[in-house]
């Protein structure tokens, strides 16, 4: 079939989405990601037709948001997502909401019918007209912006406040609307370096006269301890102030905390790294936490899961905080653009370096004892981590699913020193590593590993597709405990253990894999060394590898609130005191 001519512009007009492509080309965008449809397809072809910008089709809407998530992760570029109407638009909304929560910057594209439709029973309505809903309704919550293209002259200045509101801090989504028809309208292209930009009002006298007398109460603090912790998070990556974070440590003599989220914002092999902070973390964070005089955070507001065990500790301790956003605990907040209020801090601050107090180190918790159960595993999560961590390149990055497994990488595995450690927990979703690390491979070329359970394998493993359509070096690490073992366990140690919903009966899904995918280089490890040998050649391949071990489904991850459940049972067992901390309930 001949292909029909495409309807030649009018004088001095482009199709809409032909300038708005070229657009995502001026701001640096390399990869768009989505899954097609008819009112998204224009924007594929403009992109297509820029020969800049690489059109990446997903198998699902969800994955293509963490795609862009993890391309935004990984080059601190605005990660942009499309899909089309209906069920497409909806399936981006947990992926926002991840993104939302996480401060992610993400441009979200979704076509919409036709304007002269709405309301008319359009397929896919959801203009809020006629009885269907309103998308923007669905949107706004999970979104810094969100808006209905309306006419195609006001386009020029409604995509610049997206992408604006998108990249100001607090980083996050911004969703634009497109109807069918708007895309394929003419806009008028402006004039070249006066393109319409949002303008940012001045900070008022009494807000600039608050934040200097926060600064000066903050700087006041800092050299009045003389022990100091620092709890860094995903901020400190998202501001590419890691080496502002260094300085602080180094002029303070600090003990350096990490978030579960930010395990790369500091070198995981400092002598001042105190280990990770929460309920997958450390023991030593609580211990330099109650030696200290001072907690400082940076670059995160510490949320429950990065807090966890550690709340009357920090109750007892003075707290200032670096981050767009205010804490969720009491204390002196230092808001604005992070890594300029990290060296105003510094600055600040004797420059002679001070040492580090003495500290245990991360050292990691003491297994419980196992949980019996009949299905045995051939890989605990220590061995595999160990296997991972010996293979693992320090320039890869290192994306760490939901679940037990992610808990054991969390708490066991070092931080790439030139790669990131990616964990997304904003909304925590099971099966988020697939879309992610499938999105910073493409956008950096560099190995990256995606370690995940067989819970979230079979959410969004099957955009492993993907990866084996693009040759992108992704090594998927499956921990198949043949479970939803996180929830296993929570019903086993919380509900009694009266119902087995979780546990499922085995899936060979190495061998699944291999039959679906016969180019793509799979192994089924039934050893640590096994899963290290495959690691190591799948670092030395250009294209993805998939590599599934079986593991115990009842062993006990280094998870705070199952660990604070069997220690009071064994302490009770043994008539001893129970955990000042008491149980930690999370999730």
């Amino acid at each position: 079939m001949t292909a029909m001519p495409r309807e030649m512009p009018e004088e001095g007009g482009v199709r809409l989405v032909d300038y708005l492509a070229a657009e995502l080309v001026r701001a640096g965008v390399t990869h768009m990601f989505g899954v097609g449809g008819a009112n998204i397809e224009d924007l594929y072809d403009a992109v297509h037709r820029t020969g800049t910008i690489f059109g990446v089709v997903a198998k699902h809407e969800f994955s293509a948001v963490t795609m862009a998530d993890g391309y935004a992760r990984a080059t601190r570029r605005l990660g942009v997502v499309a899909a089309t109407s209906g069920g497409g638009a909806m399936n981006l909304v947990p992926g926002l909401a991840e993104a939302h929560a996480s401060r992610v910057p993400l441009l979200a594209l979704v076509g919409q019918p036709p304007t002269a439709q709405e309301g008319r029973g359009a397929f896919q309505d959801s203009s809020g007209k006629a009885g269907s809903f309103d998308a923007r309704e669905v949107f706004t919550p999970v979104s810094r912006f969100c808006a209905r293209a309306e006419d195609a002259d006001s386009f020029a200045e409604l995509l610049p406040q997206a992408i604006a509101a998108a990249q100001a801090d607090p980083k996050g989504p911004a969703v634009l609307l497109l109807p069918k028809d708007l895309q394929q309208a003419q806009v008028t292209v402006p004039v070249p370096g006066v393109t319409p930009t949002p303008v940012v009002p001045p900070p008022t006298t009494t807000a600039a006269s608050v934040e200097s007398d926060a600064r000066d109460a903050a700087s006041a603090a800092l050299r009045g301890a003389s022990r100091v912790l620092v709890i860094a998070g995903e901020g400190v990556a998202a501001s590419d102030a890691r080496e502002e974070l260094a300085e602080l440590a180094r002029r303070l003599g600090a003990w350096v905390a990490v978030t579960p989220d930010a395990k790369d914002v500091f070198d995981n092999r400092d002598p001042r790294f105190a280990g990770v902070a929460g309920v997958m973390g450390h023991a030593n964070v609580e211990d330099c936490l109650r030696r200290a005089d001072l907690c400082m955070l940076v670059g995160t507001r510490l949320p429950l899961l990065a807090r966890g065990g550690l709340d009357q500790a920090l109750a007892a301790t003075p707290v200032v905080c670096i981050d767009p956003e205010p804490p969720f605990v009491a204390g002196i907040a230092l808001g604005g653009n992070l890594r300029d209020a990290l060296r105003a801090v510094v600055g600040r601050l004797p420059s002679r370096p001070h040492p580090c107090p003495e500290h245990t180190g991360p050292f990691p918790m003491s297994p419980p004892t196992p949980i019996p159960l009949a299905l045995g595993g051939n890989v605990s999560y220590t061995e595999a981590v160990a296997a991972v961590e010996a293979a693992l390149p320090q320039d890869a990055h290192v994306f760490v699913d939901a679940g037990n497994a992610g808990a054991s990488a969390i708490h066991l595995l070092p931080a790439p020193r030139h790669g990131r450690f990616v964990v997304a927990v904003g909304m925590g979703g099971m099966g988020y590593t697939f879309g992610a690390g499938i999105g910073a491979a493409l956008a950096t070329g560099r190995r990256t590993y995606v370690l995940a359970g067989d819970g979230a394998f079979f959410m969004h493993g099957m955009e492993v597709h993907t990866a084996v359509e693009y040759a992108a070096p992704v090594t998927f690490v499956i921990f198949n405990n043949n479970a939803h073992a996180m929830c296993a366990l929570r019903e086993e140690l919380f509900q009694g253990g009266v119902r087995s919903d979780d546990l499922f009966a085995r899936t060979d899904i190495a061998a699944g894999v291999a039959a679906a995918f016969p180019a793509l280089e799979v192994t089924w490890a039934n050893d640590a060394a096994r899963l290290r040998q495959a690691l190591l050649r799948s670092n030395a391949g250009s294209g993805p590898a998939f590599i599934a071990l079986d593991c115990d489904p009842r062993e006990i991850p280094p998870f705070l609130p199952f660990l604070s459940v069997t220690e009071s049972t064994e302490s009770a067992e043994h008539e001893e005191s129970s955990d000042e901390r008491g149980p930690v309930h999370v999730g």
